[in-house]
């Protein structure tokens, strides 16, 4: 899904139609949000990969000793590596300006919101009654408003 997704949001044209339709103007304004999004997400995906340390796994699995790190942006949020790269990647399809890059976001998240269940289930099995209570308090991907 993710390769999809990132083909989407990169590739220069797609046989896609409507779907390499602008859907916002070529213009400073909106660049440079967009690329403050990029920014942003890239530094909190950045941030929670160092602080995650050892535990970190391109595959959902448990590490020897593995840990429920509930500090940095892990005291605010589950998955802050997904909700960064989702902000990474909302900031380029933005910054692309078409339609089919913005699908190629949504495919990301959707991708990132299948593995993060997964992760949950796992730690939740791992951890019990101390990952629900984690779970209760902080957001999944983005931190809680309330």
């Amino acid at each position: 899904m993710l390769a999809v997704g990132a083909n989407l949001i990169f590739a220069p044209v797609t046989p896609l139609g409507s779907l390499n339709r602008r859907f916002v103007p070529v213009a400073f304004g909106v660049r440079a949000v967009a690329l403050g999004m990029v920014v942003a997400g890239l530094a909190v995906t950045v941030w929670a990969r160092r602080h995650i340390g050892q535990f970190c796994s391109a595959r959902v699995m448990l590490k020897q000793d593995h840990q429920l790190i509930q500090s940095g942006p892990y005291a605010w949020v589950r998955h802050p590596i997904y909700g960064g790269i989702f902000l990474a990647m909302l900031g380029t399809a933005l910054f692309v300006g078409e339609w089919r890059a913005l699908l190629g976001a949504a495919v990301f998240l959707v991708g990132h919101w299948i593995k993060a269940q997964q992760e949950e289930a796992l730690l939740a099995s791992q951890f019990g009654a101390a990952y629900q209570e984690y779970c209760r308090r902080t957001g999944s991907r983005f931190p809680r408003l309330l």
